[in-house]
């Protein structure tokens, strides 16, 4: 069938279908057969006389969501074969002050436009790179392509950047809660935009609780009537479409009341030089220091005292009696402190009744060197007086009543002092006798 005989059957089937709209025909149609083989060659016809579809341009931003430092590539798909050149501009328009840069293909020469920020470059088959991008770069992209018969195609793309976040940090308008009494508000900043919050409480979610409020942004969480079971440590979570970022930990001081501390030990009453003997400050509060007092002043530990690592227990050994006395403990926290009642701690020893002491030596030492110069005062007072006494005989007579002088007695030497007595025994010391004691009146 030739492309006439193609119209002429089209043109006739078409007639025959007017008609049928205008009224009913008086008699039945004719039915006329068409050879398979003519049908089919219209078929080829038509189809060949049906344009191909040609590919349109596209872009794509890669990645759709960019965080903010990083690099962006706007890729340009579908480009016609041989074109004389491209564009890129910002926004959605030609506007030749918005051009970005552009390029000849024939030449490869690139063009800098006024919207360059030195950040951009375009590669030969029209893509476009943009490094480092900020959020002022969010926003809508055109890319321009001339033809190799100088007819254009034009296609927009889109670029959204996102902030990084920064690592949050938890606030509180409390730092030293009371137990059962105080409110405490927890802020996890910095605010941020398209910014999404999540809390956690010892590692796990939020529980349900009356005593647990967040805001409708959920930034802040009020804690009302807090107790040490929610002292935490809490960790705030902020999300965007490009990061993800946690708080350090953030522990709750809650301060309470600390109970009174009782003190055991393992023997009151101790021989001295024995032991050991260990003190225990006992209390169920967790998280509390504990120093220990004797005779109601801060405890300085000496050589035969240890503690243990958490000060609970003070061991002595060997035991001295000056550590008889009363001995507290003291526990506190950084609200207040308590100490327990005090236990006394008697240290015996016995008393030697053959040892001296050294107060009593000193005194029979004493007594001694006094008894000595009583004596040689007294010595010296016999010696210097000898003169004074009364003669045995008649004064300057010997026995047979003549006179004796002392020129006559042997070896008549001049006194000598009494010391040279005490000094010399065997010397012999003379003393003058007076004779006034002979003369008659």
């Amino acid at each position: 069938m030739d492309i006439s005989a193609c119209e002429h059957l089209l043109t006739e089937r078409g007639t025959q279908q007017t008609a049928g709209t205008m009224g009913t025909p008086s008699g039945p149609p004719r039915r006329r057969c068409i050879p398979w083989n003519r049908l089919l060659l219209a078929v080829s016809l038509l189809t060949f006389w049906t344009p191909p579809t040609t590919a349109q341009l596209t872009t794509e931003t890669v990645p759709p969501l960019a965080a903010e430092g990083s690099d962006v590539l706007l890729l340009a798909h579908n480009v016609a074969n041989n074109p004389l050149g491209y564009a890129w501009y910002r926004g959605e328009r030609v506007d030749n002050s918005q051009l970005i840069v552009s390029c000849r293909v024939a030449t490869n020469l690139t063009i800098k436009g006024p919207a360059h920020s030195g950040r951009e470059a375009l590669y030969p088959n029209g893509t476009l790179l943009i490094q480092n991008v900020t959020q002022k770069d969010t926003g809508s992209y055109m890319l321009l392509v001339t033809k190799d018969d100088l007819q254009t195609e034009r296609q927009t793309g889109q670029i959204h950047v996102h902030p990084v976040l920064p690592t949050p940090v938890i606030t509180s308008n409390n730092s030293k809660p009371w137990e059962h009494k105080d409110t405490v508000v927890l802020t996890c900043g910095p605010e941020t935009q398209n910014t999404s919050y999540m809390w956690w409480i010892s590692n796990q979610s939020l529980p349900k609780s009356t005593r647990l409020k967040l805001s409708e942004d959920k930034r802040t969480l009020t804690v009302f009537s807090v107790t040490r079971k929610e002292k935490g440590p809490y960790v705030c979570e902020t999300r965007n479409l490009v990061s993800i970022s946690r708080s350090d930990p953030f522990t709750l001081d809650v301060l309470y009341p600390v109970a009174r501390p009782s003190l055991q030990v393992s023997n009151t009453t101790v021989p001295e030089h024995e032991g050991p003997v260990v003190l225990t400050c006992l209390t169920d509060e967790t998280g509390v220091s504990i120093r220990w007092l004797f005779k109601g002043q801060s405890l300085l530990l000496a050589d035969r005292m240890t503690l243990s690592s958490d000060n609970s227990t003070l061991t002595i050994d060997p035991v001295s009696r000056e550590d008889a006395g009363d001995y507290q403990c003291e526990v506190s926290n950084r609200g207040n402190s308590s100490r327990s009642g005090p236990l006394r701690l008697r240290v015996t020893w016995r008393e030697n009744a053959q040892a001296l002491s050294v107060g009593a030596i000193t005194g029979i030492v004493i007594g001694v060197l006094l008894v000595l110069t009583l004596l040689a005062v007294l010595g010296c007072f016999i010696f210097l007086h000898r003169g004074n006494w009364p003669p045995a005989s008649t004064s300057g007579r010997g026995p047979s009543g003549s006179s004796v002088s002392q020129a006559s007695l042997p070896d008549a030497r001049p006194p000598a002092p009494i010391y040279q007595e005490l000094l010399h025994p065997d010397t012999v010391v003379y003393c003058n006798i007076s004779h006034k004691a002979d003369a008659g009146p």
